[in-house]
């Protein structure tokens, strides 16, 4: 990796993301301190957005709070639920959204997502003079995505450091 201490760093976790992924790859929860350090390595963390999820039980509340300890600032979105059954909950534009805002005063953003929706963001970032580090479970993530990145970070090469057993 190119890793220059004095650059700084935003880093984006899609946690929807890579909460599915380790619960279906591995059977585990993730975490996200670990991928938070590994992502800074070091450099001047500027901010790191945990986009999250709620509900209307509000279970997720101690999940979000042990985020927020861990100095990730979490943006959450309420669960919609449609005629039927079906539930959505998609953080694509929100998350393009605040790179788009935070990169003029990073070196470096980190998005932490397999999600292939994401390759269009990161070939404007690169444009706009970035280096974009995807972090995600290589078994899960987009093969479009890990090539268009700087750096592509694969979590499952690692899982003792990056999952927590259930």
């Amino acid at each position: 990796m190119l890793i220059h201490k004095e650059q700084r760093i935003t880093v984006l976790i899609d946690v929807q993301n890579l909460y599915h992924s380790a619960k279906n790859l591995y059977q585990a929860k993730v975490n996200f301190g670990e991928i938070l350090k590994s992502a800074v390595d070091g450099r001047k963390l500027i901010r790191a957005f945990g986009y999250v999820i709620s509900t209307k039980t509000g279970e997720e509340k101690p999940f979000f709070e042990a985020l927020t300890k861990l100095g990730i600032e979490t943006r959450a979105k309420e669960l919609q639920e449609f005629y039927g059954g079906l539930k959505k909950a998609d953080w694509d534009v929100g998350i393009s959204v605040d790179a788009v805002k935070t990169a003029q005063s990073v070196d470096v953003v980190s998005l932490v997502s397999g999600d292939g929706d994401f390759v269009p963001l990161v070939e404007y970032l690169k444009n706009q003079g970035k280096r974009v580090e995807v972090i995600a479970f290589g078994k899960s993530t987009s093969g479009k995505l890990k090539e268009v990145a700087d750096e592509f970070f694969d979590l499952g090469e690692k899982p003792e450091k990056y999952l927590l057993k259930k």
